[in-house]
């Protein structure tokens, strides 16, 4: 089997490879060709961007290409060419606005040369594709996009307009350019909302629109976790609020974090009656199990989560909380269990008892594991004050960090320590001590009237129940 780093190295090369050929098809000369590998050799050396598929990059960089050939060799005006796609298409699918504006840059200096070297348009282009990259950043909405095309179609006809009058414009520039750049914007915004599904499935990504129709509490499998596993869906809940909070801190996709934590345990609708947040409070299914059958039950739930996700066609990247969000962490009770019923001639060793893998690759997932554990283990305390709480966060994190299963991401000390300070924060709130209210007293009357004062106490005190 051909490692990953082979692999990338040979789309590199089949990249570069079609970019020459097409340029080759089309008549650019060798200063531009020199210009283009010169570009895709420094987003590959890039540190951040090494992840980034360029193959699909390419395919972005030769469809607008091939649309400006097409429109040209027809004879249309070459402000027909949906320029702003292109730089709306990158940041949306990468949310990389350093690698959106590389993009911006290239095709709007080689689209220029295919028009017959007009430097104005590369400049309207290059502006108008510039602002619309930073517009739809991190956007949650389609609505988002259109207005990004609005502006940037507005925004082109204002640039055309200022050169025809302070610059020297060839004869073909008319009135009605102004009104076709201004519309030539907003059509690519809604190209763009048209191909995004498609490029998504290409690239095998997700953008915040499609996490956010993942969002809906209608989704069949939130459905089912709300009428088979409610404990689990409420869990779910909490992770998802830890996880978005403790992102948004460290500076890593929250919604992402948000979505991949309500679909992390939905391996559990197979036996939701085998784990603790569904179980009756006065029997658990595990007292008849030895420790050992315990542990296949409880750690297969990553394994049938990523069947099941992969029956209802979740992303990969949803795939990848579900898969990652145990690591190899050891199934620590039953393994204690296993010990205490350990015979002379027996040896239980620890690998036995721990989740399969893999360990988390991202910030997110990796945050989504913590706020798991903590939420979980917050939950199981009888008193939770705030010092207790507070003592189970850091606990949990250094057992997971010396435990190893923070080796494979990108989390810093810094990160842990604010994901544990935002972890004390939100549930000190959710698990608050409550006021014990005093019974009525014997014989007093249910229509006594409270003082002025202590009716408004208690009118606050039933605010506070609320």
């Amino acid at each position: 089997m051909i490692k990953q780093s082979t692999k990338d190295r040979i789309k590199f090369i089949i990249g570069t490879i079609l970019v020459f050929l097409f340029c080759y098809m089309i008549g650019l000369n060798f200063t531009i060709a020199a210009f283009l590998l010169s570009l895709i050799v420094y987003i590959k050396a890039r540190p951040g961007l090494k992840k980034v598929n360029l193959l699909y990059l390419i395919l972005l960089f030769t469809s607008i290409l091939a649309t400006a050939y097409f429109v040209i060799n027809h004879g249309w005006s070459k402000f027909y060419i949906p320029f702003c796609a292109i730089p709306i298409l990158t940041t949306l699918l990468f949310n990389r606005l350093e690698l959106s504006l590389l993009m911006t840059l290239a095709i709007s200096i080689v689209t220029a040369s295919i028009t017959g070297n007009h430097l104005h348009l590369g400049v309207v282009f290059f502006v108008s594709g510039l602002i619309s990259s930073i517009l739809v950043l991190n956007a949650r909405r389609r609505m988002t996009i259109i207005r990004a095309g609005f502006l940037a179609g507005i925004l082109q006809a204002m640039l055309l307009f200022f050169i025809d009058i302070f610059w020297v414009v060839p004869k073909e520039v008319y009135y009605f350019s102004y009104a076709t750049l201004f519309f030539n914007g907003l059509a690519s915004s809604i190209i763009a909302i048209g191909v995004l599904p498609l490029f998504e499935y290409l690239f095998n990504t997700i953008t915040n629109i499609s996490l956010l129709e993942l969002a809906d509490f209608n989704h069949p499998l939130l459905q089912r976790m709300i009428l088979e596993a409610p404990g689990t869906y409420h869990h779910s809940l909490i992770v998802g609020n830890l996880s978005e909070a403790a992102c948004g801190a460290i500076g890593a996709n929250a919604l992402l974090a948000r979505i991949g934590a309500y679909y992390h345990d939905i391996g559990k609708l197979e036996k939701p009656e085998y784990f603790s947040e569904n179980q009756n409070i006065f029997a658990s299914k595990h007292d008849t199990l030895t420790p050992s059958m315990s542990k296949l039950v409880i750690t297969s739930h990553t394994k049938d989560g990523v069947e099941l996700a992969k029956k209802y066609k979740l992303n990969q990247s949803i795939i990848n909380f579900i898969r990652q969000h145990h690591g190899k962490s050891l199934v620590y009770f039953f393994y204690r269990r296993a010990l205490e019923s350990l015979e002379e001639d027996q040896d239980i060793k620890e690998e036995g008892f721990r989740y399969p893998g893999p360990k988390p690759d991202s910030k997110e997932t990796a945050v989504v594991m913590l706020a798991d554990s903590v939420e979980a283990a917050t939950r199981a305390l009888k008193e939770p004050s705030p010092s207790k709480i507070s003592e189970v966060v850091h606990k949990i994190i250094n057992n997971k960090f010396i435990d190893g299963q923070l080796d494979e991401c990108e989390l810093t000390l810094k990160d842990l320590e604010k994901i544990a300070a935002v972890f004390i924060r939100l549930l000190g709130g959710i698990y608050h001590s409550r006021i014990n209210y005093p019974e009525k007293l014997k014989g007093e009357s249910n229509n006594k009237k409270l003082p002025k004062e202590d009716s408004h106490r208690s009118e606050n005190n039933k605010e506070g129940r609320t």
